[in-house]
């Protein structure tokens, strides 16, 4: 059942909660929040606290700053003692929409962007879009003040355990801290790459899964500062060994039945399922600034370290930017598999939803699905299949965005312009900077 005003209310009251954290996203994917006490409780839950949108990045100009938090009820949690200690009192979450004073929908809101995308599925019939992400991270250790490091703590592989997966108590912590939080957890576990770590949340409605991914980073990082350690979501924090992605497991469902499940059909995917996945296709270039959008993101996103870097779907292999799990029935999916951690997980959900809706819309089909490992075909078999290849730089993601107008559309004009001016200026920032890598290269040889 859906919480009320008053569910909070009392939950508020009855669990001696002192602070309210009032938490949002701006448009860089970064939680932002308000904290209030308990004297200004009920304003807060009628939606009247305000806050100066000129000091939150791609939010408004100074004239034109004033904003409101809407708190979306069932978002309501009480933070665990290991998150936030009892000492000063208990604190609670709501996650709120953004609105101009006069109760509006703010547009540049990365929420209300997703919400406009579910409301485009369900005026095409169908109930939600369901996503299960796989977000990853690295552990490393601080300086002795407390600076981060790209030092790996552990020596450990994939499925590996203590002693040499040094990781294993901040990971349980960050586990038992989220199902204290009512999170569901399907598995925790070392990841390939010294330091790296995944923990999988059960899939759940679009913008379910947008505040618990926004919420899993918080708890994350929060969990191994409590550690001496440092987690980042940064896609390639160390070169030569395995990137940090976010694979994102989706399917639509339509009166209570998966969409996607077709028993008699090739794959047992259903025609809707097609258009989907072609929607995807069509639009990977286009949507891959919002999905990896830091520069860094382009370092995982290169042959051999497992990330996807052509655009083909397959029924099995995984190296294809969208595969389809063996699982059928009510688990049929399909699994976008370029997307990192990085993202603005709002936005990133809504452009998966566009591109998905606009192959539905237009009937769109894709080509044949690519069975074979694609890392290993020549240019020319790729060429015969048509498979072309994800941007390799933010620069030609940026250039890709701002030709997508199915991509633009669901972050709407507001955000476009400000991610497109905010991206491209980071990218001129690194593109003007001599790193490192220069040095070494030329200045003894030059």
């Amino acid at each position: 059942m859906p919480f009320t005003r008053e569910d909070v209310s009392k939950r508020l009251e009855e669990q001696n909660v002192r602070f309210l954290r009032l938490q949002f996203s701006d448009i860089m994917g970064h939680n932002k929040n308000v904290e209030v006490p308990t004297s200004q409780f009920e304003k807060a839950l009628d939606g009247e606290i305000m806050f100066d949108g000129s000091s939150v990045q791609g939010f408004a100009r100074i004239e034109e700053s004033d904003m409101l938090l809407k708190p979306d009820f069932d978002t309501f949690l009480v933070f665990p003692s290991i998150i936030e200690g009892d000492a000063r009192g208990k604190v609670a979450r709501l996650i709120c929409d953004v609105a101009l004073p006069d109760g509006t929908p703010f547009e540049g809101d990365p929420r209300f962007a997703l919400k406009r995308q579910i409301e485009r599925l369900a005026a095409l019939g169908y109930d939600n879009m369901s996503a299960g992400p796989e977000p990853e991270f690295f552990l490393f250790a601080r300086t002795a003040d407390g600076a981060p490091t790209t030092i790996t703590h552990d020596s450990a592989g994939y499925f590996d355990l203590a002693p040499v997966d040094r990781g294993e108590e901040a990971r349980r912590d960050v586990v038992n801290a989220l199902v204290e939080m009512g999170f569901e957890i399907e598995a925790a576990h070392h990841e390939v790459a010294p330091g790296q770590h995944e923990i999988d949340f059960k899939y759940a409605d679009a913008l379910t899964t947008a505040d618990n991914i926004a919420t899993f980073r918080l708890i994350v990082k929060r969990i191994a500062l409590l550690h001496g350690l440092h987690a980042t979501f940064m896609p390639k924090p160390v070169a030569g060994i395995n990137g940090s992605g976010m694979h994102v497991h989706l399917s639509i469902f339509k009166d209570g039945a998966n969409a996607f499940f077709d028993e008699g059909a090739e794959h047992q995917l259903s025609h809707v399922a097609k258009n989907w996945i072609a929607g995807l296709l069509e639009h990977a270039q286009g949507m891959v600034a919002v999905t990896n959008p830091l520069v860094n993101s382009y370092k995982r996103l290169t042959p051999g370290y497992e990330a996807p870097t052509n655009i083909a779907w397959s029924a099995s292999n995984r190296s294809a930017m969208i595969r389809i799990p063996a699982r059928r029935g009510i688990g049929t999916r399909c699994e976008l598999r370029m997307p990192d951690p990085s993202c603005n997980p709002y936005l990133a959900l809504a452009a998966m939803m566009a591109a998905g809706i606009d192959g539905i819309e237009r009937d769109l089909t894709p080509p044949p699905a690519i069975q074979r490992n694609i890392y290993e075909m020549s240019v020319r078999d790729r060429r015969t299949h048509k498979i072309k290849e994800l941007p390799y730089t933010l620069r030609e993601a940026l250039g890709a965005l701002a030709k997508d107008k199915v991509i633009q559309g669901a972050l709407g004009e507001h955000i476009t312009e400000r991610f497109l001016d905010a991206k491209t200026a980071e990218f001129d920032a690194y593109r003007i900077t001599v790193h490192d890598w220069e040095l070494d290269q030329y200045l003894a040889e030059y």
